[in-house]
């Protein structure tokens, strides 16, 4: 007695053919393109690479002239002079950088982590609890990306001061709490987790939270790498609010301390250059460092949302 091969049962379906169709489809979309065709791609990505690279360049450039050589008309790539560290060092001088640099760590670290928590436990609400009002309390929710950040200083200013929580490390991290766009997109992406999975766990006895933490989040790794990566860039660039709550230098983050070394009697080309060059070479590394990891949760954003 012979049996028929299982084809109707999904886990039984070998994957590595599809694997190597699927593979075998992308080298057919990308042979499908003439030889001129492929270079015009290739010369179109090339010129978006100088443009996007080249205010770096100069950025760069600039930081390692010396001040007068800034403003030398007609612009010279390597000066006369030659290069020197002097912008950098002004900086570092004229700056109290290592309290900065701590007091944005300090911030940003906070910030992110709490964000991340409670985006992660509100999204999770929005999709798997049923309650009255819950669509129009969500509405309400992403409504919010829709309001210019702008329009609530004054507001969010007058209830610090009235909390006494100015100039306070709390004053600074309470009100950038708050990414409606995060809530968003985790819900998204909780939303496209069977609730199949729920249902077992919960035979098995398990609550809720448990199975938040255990079942929903460890599924939902690289969206809440790609979440954290993202707020951890805001809230590291974030100059507006800080530089608007604190006055006591001892609490300015790096963005609002690096202004500060700026000359009160003009603009220096060169130290505006380096400072901005120091305060985003955290990110640069961050960004090497987790590249794969944003991408990855993009990606699953939006097979997510499908």
């Amino acid at each position: 007695m012979t049996t028929a091969p299982d084809t109707a049962n999904p886990a039984t379906a070998p994957v590595l053919p599809r694997a190597r169709r699927s593979r075998s489809a992308e080298q057919t979309d990308i042979r499908r393109y003439t030889p001129l065709a492929r270079a015009g791609i290739i010369t179109a990505l090339a010129v978006l690479a100088v443009l996007w690279l080249a205010p770096l360049f100069w950025a760069v450039v600039t930081s390692l002239k010396q001040e007068a050589d800034t403003t030398v008309v007609p612009l010279e790539v390597v000066p006369d002079r030659g290069f020197t560290l002097q912008a950098y060092a002004s900086v570092l001088a004229d700056g109290n950088l290592v309290t900065w640099f701590v007091n944005s760590t300090v911030v940003t670290v906070v910030i992110t982590v709490l964000t991340v928590a409670l985006s992660a436990a509100a999204a999770y609400g929005f999709s798997r609890t049923r309650f009255r009002g819950r669509n129009a309390l969500f509405a309400l929710t992403i409504a919010g990306i829709m309001v210019p950040p702008q329009i609530l200083i004054v507001p969010l200013y007058r209830q610090m001061l009235a909390m006494g929580l100015a100039d306070t490390y709390a004053g600074i991290i309470l009100p950038q709490l708050v990414l409606p766009a995060m809530v968003f997109i985790l819900k998204k992406f909780f939303d496209g987790i069977p609730h199949e999975l729920e249902e077992a766990a919960r035979v098995d006895g398990a609550g809720s939270l448990r199975i938040f933490l255990q079942i929903v989040l460890p599924l939902s790794r690289s969206i809440l790498a790609a979440v954290a990566i993202f707020v951890f860039i805001h809230a590291w660039n974030n100059f507006l609010w800080p530089f608007i709550i604190t006055s006591d230098p001892g609490l300015m983050t790096l963005p609002v301390g690096l202004v500060q070394v700026q000359s009160a009697f003009g603009v220096r080309y060169a130290q505006v250059m380096a400072s901005a060059i120091l305060a985003g070479l955290p990110l640069i590394v961050v960004f090497m460092l987790f590249q794969r990891q944003i991408i990855r949760g993009v990606a699953t954003t939006g097979l997510g949302g499908t």
